[in-house]
């Protein structure tokens, strides 16, 4: 071998040894075998469905459906005309119905019990802390059963509805409150709201940029909910109260007119943030508990009161700890959604991947249709939390 053949050999040999260059091959080859992983088993299941005679594809999905809904929201739906595509986005639509409200109602629980949870207030402290202790060691679907069958189903019947003032009412059948039904013009209402929103962020970016350069705390939250109430209202005003409201009022069996909530919609809702909420509001404690002791005396000391102190310092800091395991709370809420079967809420799962696929007898395409939805939907929490965990990030200087 020449001496250049030979400073070639090594050349190659210590690329291979550069941990850059064997991280890339490796993840290749594990790439690679995972394509032919997939493609050995699609080849396998195509074979065994074509022997048996069994039809594939998705061309169920334009088929009439032909059963009731229960639920359905912000579309029609006929069980003689609607198709299985139908049952699918309605599906969708409700489990994202119960999911954002989730964390959205789980979000709020967790913070109010977990600072509860450090107040030196003993009886409060002790409230937090067996409400964080018992949701937290029973099971979920224990209760869900518990909120549908034990506190909803037991509610008045309808002719006995509890009456919350004049047009609220609640009984066995859920909740019924007035609905605001739009006319023309409405479309201005929303898009000042959003222009209100797009404002506070803006004023909250100006307000922490004048308290770096001159100390002075502008009220950016009573400035932000001034301008998400005034907006809408001054846009309603200027376009003449583009809506009418719809009233619930008592019919011969049941209530007519404005807007109702399901009891199963009710039970899987206040069962799903509960039960996370109490996770959440330990995460919030040991986030809070991250942040040193010493960064609260110095805001005391500076004088700074103590409402302040948790808003604008201890919170903040506490957020970097608090986000990564948020995450995972969120992403374990829209999945627990699929117990929404035991108490018969119409999600996708029972819909969808329960009826239409007793009815279609296609178990692979409902199936895989339904593991995408629910992979989709968590790579897209993932995602905004992962952003907003960088920008809440500490900056090294």
């Amino acid at each position: 071998m020449t001496a250049e053949a030979a400073d070639l050999e090594v050349a190659k040999l210590s690329k291979f040894r550069d941990p850059r260059y064997r991280a890339i091959f490796y993840q290749i080859v594990v790439i690679a075998l995972f394509i032919l992983f997939v493609a050995y088993v699609s080849h396998n299941t195509a074979v065994n469905l074509e022997k048996r005679g069994i039809a594939s594809g998705f061309g169920f999905l334009s088929q009439p459906s032909g059963f009731g809904i229960g639920i359905v929201l912000l579309m029609d739906y006929s069980s003689q005309t609607s198709t299985h595509l139908d049952v699918l986005i309605i599906g969708i639509i409700n489990t994202l119905a119960v999911s954002i409200s989730g964390i959205f109602f789980a979000t709020l629980i967790g913070f109010v019990f977990g600072v509860l949870r450090l107040s030196k207030n003993w009886v409060v402290n002790k409230i937090a802390a067996v409400y964080i202790e018992v949701v937290r060691n029973i099971p979920l679907l224990v209760q869900l059963m518990f909120w549908y069958f034990a506190v909803l189903s037991v509610l008045p019947l309808v002719g006995d509805s509890i009456s919350l003032g004049d047009s609220f009412y609640i009984n066995n059948r859920g909740m019924n409150f007035p609905a605001i039904i739009p006319s023309a013009g409405f479309w201005l209402i929303p898009v000042a709201l959003v222009v209100a929103i797009i404002a506070s962020v803006m004023i909250g970016k100006w307000a922490s940029k004048r308290q770096d350069l001159t100390g002075q705390i502008f009220p950016v939250f009573w400035t932000s909910v001034g301008l998400i109430i005034a907006l809408p209202v001054i846009a309603a005003l200027i376009m003449g109260l583009p809506y009418t409201i719809s009233y619930p009022e008592f019919g011969r069996f049941s209530i007519n007119g404005g807007w109702s909530l399901e009891p199963e919609f009710l039970a899987l809702l206040l069962g799903l943030a509960i039960y996370t909420g109490a996770f959440i509001a330990e995460i919030v404690r040991s986030g809070i508990n991250s942040v040193s002791h010493g960064q609260t005396e110095a805001a005391h000391s500076l004088g700074i009161r103590g409402s302040f102190t948790m808003r604008l310092v201890i919170l903040p800091q506490a957020l970097r700890v608090i986000v990564p395991p948020l995450t995972s709370q969120y992403l374990n809420l829209t999945k627990n959604s699929s117990l929404a079967t035991a108490i018969g809420y119409a999600d996708i799962t029972a819909i969808f991947a329960g009826t239409s696929l007793n009815q279609t007898g296609q178990a692979i395409e409902v199936i895989l249709i339904t593991m995408v939805f629910y992979l989709t939907i968590s790579l897209l929490i993932s995602m905004f939390m992962n952003w907003y965990n960088k920008r809440i990030a500490l900056v090294e200087r």
